[in-house]
C-alpha cells in the first residue's frame, strides 16, 4: 500500500494590520468659547507656568460668579418648592392628600426635591470655595499633581481642585 502524502500547502501573503482607529474623547469639553477668547495654545515645554496670570483669575471669578448667581436662584426655587409643598401636606383640608398612594407620590417627590436642594448647596459651596482659591491664588492648581489644571477643564468644572491626571489616578 503506498502512503499519499498531502498536497503542499500554498503560502498567501499576509495582509498589513489596519492602523487602529483614532481613540475618542472620554472628557468632551462642551461647546463653549474659550474663556479668554481665543483659540488655546499647547503648552511648549519651556511653559510650564506654575499659576494663571491676574487677568485669567479676573475670568475665572467672572464665570464662577455667573455660574454662583445661577446656583443660588436654582436653590431659591427648590427650597420654595419643597417649603410648599410641605405646607400644603399639613392641611387636612387639602385636596388629595387622604389617598395612600398619593401621599407615597407626595413623600417621594419631597424626598427627591430635598435631594436637589442637597446637591445645589454642595455645587455653591464648591463654587464659594473656588472663589476663596482665586483669591488666595492657589485656583487651577491640581491638589495631587501641583500642576497647573487645563484651562479647557476648568471651564467646564470651575470649581475642581483636580486635574483630569489625578482623577484617572484614583480610579486605577
Amino acid at each position: 500500500m503506498a502512503t499519499q502524502l498531502a498536497p503542499p500547502i500554498k503560502t498567501v501573503p499576509v495582509a498589513a494590520p489596519k492602523p487602529a482607529p483614532p481613540q475618542l474623547n472620554i472628557f468632551p469639553v462642551p461647546n463653549q468659547r474659550p474663556i479668554a477668547h481665543k483659540a488655546a495654545k499647547a503648552p511648549s515645554a519651556g511653559d510650564e507656568r506654575t499659576r494663571y496670570s491676574e487677568d485669567e483669575l479676573k475670568e475665572f471669578e467672572a464665570l464662577i460668579n455667573r455660574k454662583l448667581d445661577k446656583a443660588r436662584d436654582e436653590y431659591k426655587i427648590l427650597k420654595e418648592t419643597l417649603n410648599r409643598n410641605n405646607d400644603e401636606g399639613t392641611d387636612a383640608t387639602s385636596g388629595g392628600n387622604t389617598k395612600v398612594l398619593e401621599d407615597g407620590a407626595e413623600t417621594a417627590e419631597k424626598e427627591n426635591l430635598s435631594q436637589l436642594a442637597a446637591r445645589q448647596q454642595k455645587y455653591i459651596t464648591n463654587l464659594e470655595n473656588a472663589l476663596v482659591r482665586i483669591k488666595n491664588g492657589t485656583y487651577g492648581i491640581c491638589s495631587v499633581t501641583g500642576k497647573l489644571i487645563p484651562k479647557e477643564r476648568l471651564i467646564a468644572v470651575p470649581h475642581t481642585t483636580q486635574s483630569i491626571e489625578a482623577k484617572m489616578m484614583q480610579h486605577d
